[in-house]
This record gives C-alpha cells, structure tokens and sequence, in this order.
C-alpha cells in the first residue's frame, strides 16, 4: 500500500514517531505537504476532504482510511509491517507504552509552552522556566526510571518482550528529542539510561535507519518543534 503522510513542513514533530515507523518498515510513502505546502493540511481539517476528519496533523491516508493521532497511526501500521508481535497482549502493552511517551512529549512541550500554544515563547518565558524546572527535576526521572524498568523487565533489549518493535523507534526518538532539548539535564541523568541508550544505538543501526537518518529527510531537531533547546530552560 502506498501511504501518504500528512505533517507540517520544517520540523520533526510528532509526524517524527510515524515517519520512523515508515522508514524501518520500508513502507511506500509520501509526505505530502513537503510536495504540497502545508496548505493541503487544511483541506482535511477543513472538512472538505472524504474520510473521518483529523482534529490536527499528523494524519495518514491509507487508501480510504484517514488515520489521526500518532500512537492510533502507529497501532494501524505496525501489525501491518512486522513492527508489533501477533498477541493481543503485546498490541495492549505497545499502544499504553506509546501513549505514555505521548504523554512525556506533551510534557515537554508544555516547557517552552506552559500558558498558551498561541503566544511566543518569549511572551511565557518566566512561567516556561519554572515549569522546565518541575519537568527536569521530578517528571523526567520518574519517566526515565519507568522506560528503563519496561527495558529491564523485559528482555534488556526491546521494550516488547524479545522482538523489535514500533515503541523501540519511538524511545529512540524520545531520548534523540531529550538529548537536544536538555542536554544537561540528560547528562546528569546519563548513568540512568543504559538501556535506553544502548536501545537508541541499535535503532540508529538498522540499515533502513541508518540510511534514513543520515539522509536529507531527516529534518534537523530546531526552534519550531516539539523539542527545543532554550538553554536558560536547561540550567539549575
């Protein structure tokens, strides 16, 4: 089947997670709005497109299926393309895991953004300050803690029992996103993510991975996405 993702231009973002997911898989794709123009976007969330309407990108179009919100897009392709065990258990176990980091990149975002999505960073900066302390001090161990446990509970390797997995893609882009937007903060947390870094390396090895990763459709991390680096978010 031939995909067509749908994600704004110039940043990683959420549409990251799916892209991932893609590349591993050696799934035929088109991310339409770098054809496009973002513009294409609003004829869906508009309305004026068949299929059931996406509340915000990312959405995938597979055939006549319009797929919204990142962990359902992620649970429609992975049974599909070998990125999730057969067994209802394991399907359950991936959804709550991506779910969970859906809910730590909410968190993030919500460090530079704390008030309003709508205002400029530098209009919430006093109150992004505080909460980026809030996220770096308690929510981020605790989230770091929890991923290494489902690690450790499992095989040490993968996040699903013994086999590569939809979540594993999205851990590496987690700590890749964490990486750059707290850099110091991950390094004072470094000696805590043994698995989840030995994980990220072996993701970054896949030869689709590889190849995706060190090619122009990698979009750079920066200023506009999900994970921002502002230093004064990063200190204390």
């Amino acid at each position: 089947m031939r995909y067509e993702l749908f994600y704004w231009t110039g940043i990683q973002g959420r549409g990251e997670f799916v892209r991932l997911a893609l590349e591993d898989a050696g799934a035929t794709y088109v991310d339409v709005a770098r054809d496009e123009g973002d513009g294409i976007m609003m004829t869906f969330l508009g309305g004026e497109q068949p299929g059931t309407l996406p509340f915000a990108p990312p959405f995938l179009r597979a055939g006549k299926l319009v797929l919204a919100q990142t962990a359902n897009i992620l649970a429609f392709l992975a049974p599909r393309h070998g990125l999730v065990p057969s067994s209802v258990a394991s399907k359950c176990f991936a959804l709550q895991l991506q779910l969970t980091i859906g809910d730590m990149v909410a968190e993030v975002h919500d460090t530079h953004h704390p008030i309003a999505v709508d205002q400029y960073f530098e209009d919430q900066r006093v109150e992004a300050r505080k909460r980026a302390e809030a996220f770096r001090t308690q929510r981020l161990p605790k989230f770091i803690d929890y991923f290494e446990q489902v690690l450790a509970r499992g095989d040490g390797r993968h996040a699903i029992g013994r086999n590569h997995s939809y979540v594993d893609l999205s851990l590496f882009q987690l700590l890749a996103g964490l990486d750059y937007a707290f850099p110091l903060a991950m390094k004072r947390l470094r000696r805590h993510t043994a698995r989840l870094r030995s994980l990220s390396e072996r993701v970054a090895a896949r030869p689709r991975l590889a190849t995706y990763l060190a090619s122009p459709r990698r979009i750079p991390f920066n200023e506009d996405g999900v994970f921002r680096h502002y230093p004064e978010l990063d200190d204390g």
